[in-house]
């Protein structure tokens, strides 16, 4: 049997329309768009499938409906590729995507992960406004010279996504500073980013005391499968590393680079990435590219892989 990680993609990765043909066809995957419009009360589904494309692209929803999709895509393999679909040696998931992973690996119902995903989305959202920030992603450098930049420009590093590219996060001002270094520096490029906030910096703290009180909420169980987590690149295998994590990783940065590493040298060879879009599989295969991937995020995709 193949040894396999299945990954799940962040904020960003969200369409207009996505989910729709699973939803229509397969009944494991209407039943859990039907149960995410339940918790939340309100039709996300309906956002998902015919937008408007800037609401669905607002934080408060992106993070809730990525969560969704990606869980619907995971349900209709389950359904149609059946023992056919491989289970996991690890599961990890790109900021936001850890919650999938971890309801995947059982440690909390996917009402909770949903449920879970608009709180953070509405509380990384508040952060912004209370205190606006911005991100951009810096291309063509290493991390050293952008660590430098970051340094220099007050900035932080707010994803390590792979050798030549790594998103940087802070003030708006000190980010457009660290653009204008990083290109003097010798990037080849630096593109700012489409989000609501400071992402992954200290400036998203209030948005780590409000989570905190709702995390202590809720009951966690022990990971069924290692998730590889976003600020340690080590596998979380308790409830308090998992909730410890989801805290951290709201101020820290997402070590995806070094995340993909860990797995392949653990013998995994082959990634499913389970959701919408291949931002996740252009990464991996920049990070390896030997690495096998795979995409579950559609239902032709879903019966392309049955068929295999």
């Amino acid at each position: 049997m193949t040894r396999v990680a299945w990954v799940f993609p962040g904020q960003g990765s969200q369409s207009v329309g996505m989910g729709r043909d699973l939803y229509d066809n397969v009944d494991s995957a209407r039943a859990i768009f039907d149960q995410a419009d339940e918790a939340l009360g309100f039709s996300l589904s309906k956002l998902c499938f015919e937008g408007p494309e800037d609401e669905l692209r607002q934080t408060i929803n992106a993070q809730p409906a990525l969560v969704v999709d990606s869980f619907a895509c995971l349900e209709a393999a389950r359904e149609i590729v059946g023992n056919g679909l491989p289970a996991p040696v690890f599961t990890a998931g790109h900021s936001l995507g850890e919650y999938t992973a971890l309801a995947a690996a059982g440690v909390f119902d996917f009402a909770t992960a949903v449920c879970l995903a608009r709180e953070r989305g509405r509380l990384m959202h508040e952060a912004g406004q209370s205190t606006p920030g911005s991100m951009a992603a810096i291309l063509g450098l290493d991390e050293a010279s952008v660590a430098e930049v970051c340094q220099k420009s007050g900035t932080v590093m707010a994803n390590i996504n792979c050798p030549g590219q790594i998103v940087i996060s802070g003030a708006t001002d000190n980010v457009t500073q660290a653009m204008e270094m990083a290109t003097d520096a010798g990037a080849s490029r630096a593109i700012p980013l489409q989000v609501s906030g400071a992402f992954h910096s200290t400036l998203m703290q209030p948005a780590v005391d409000g989570m905190a009180a709702y995390i202590d909420s809720l009951s966690f169980q022990k990971p069924s499968i290692p998730v590889i987590g976003n600020t340690t690149a080590q596998p979380l295998t308790t409830a308090e590393e998992v909730k410890s994590e989801l805290l951290n990783q709201l101020t820290n940065p997402v070590q995806w680079q070094r995340t993909i590493e860990y797995i392949d040298g653990k013998g995994v060879p082959t990634f499913i990435e389970i959701g919408p879009g291949r931002v996740l599989t252009g990464l991996i295969k920049r990070i390896n590219k030997e690495a096998r991937t795979i995409n579950v995020g559609d239902l032709e995709a879903v019966k392309t892989l049955a068929s295999q």
